[in-house]
């Protein structure tokens, strides 16, 4: 089992920045990809980006040059730094984790979820 919880959500500026955190507990995290993914009110959850063990990551185009997601293996912990937020960005923001086989951006493949954060951006 693996518990996942986020925090550094807010509401900012189109413009501004966050940072997410997401602390993981439990399994080998070295062992785990770890992703975020994002939800609006009445839309279908969807990837943001992906970070394995190795250092490797993968976006979505949405979010490719203005997000970056990092881990540290040591602390077990997984951030989604955000850059130039615009308004369309404003979702909860769920952390992920599943075992580092193959890769899939379908969350419904992800295992562990956290409880999600609040990002909101104003126009």
């Amino acid at each position: 089992q693996v518990q996942l919880v986020e925090s550094g959500g807010g509401a900012v500026q189109a413009g501004g920045s966050l940072r997410l955190t997401c602390a993981a507990s439990g399994r080998t995290f070295g062992s785990f990809a770890m992703g975020w993914f994002r939800q609006d009110p009445g839309k279908e959850r969807e990837f943001v980006a992906i970070a394995w063990s190795g250092g490797t990551t993968y976006y979505a185009d949405s979010v490719k040059g203005r997000f970056t997601i990092s881990r540290d293996n040591a602390k077990n912990t997984v951030y989604l730094q955000m850059n130039t937020l615009k308004p369309e960005d404003t979702a909860v923001y769920y952390c992920s984790a599943r075992p580092a086989l193959g890769h899939t951006v379908n969350p419904e493949q992800w295992n562990y979820w956290g409880q999600g954060t609040q990002v909101t951006v104003s126009s």
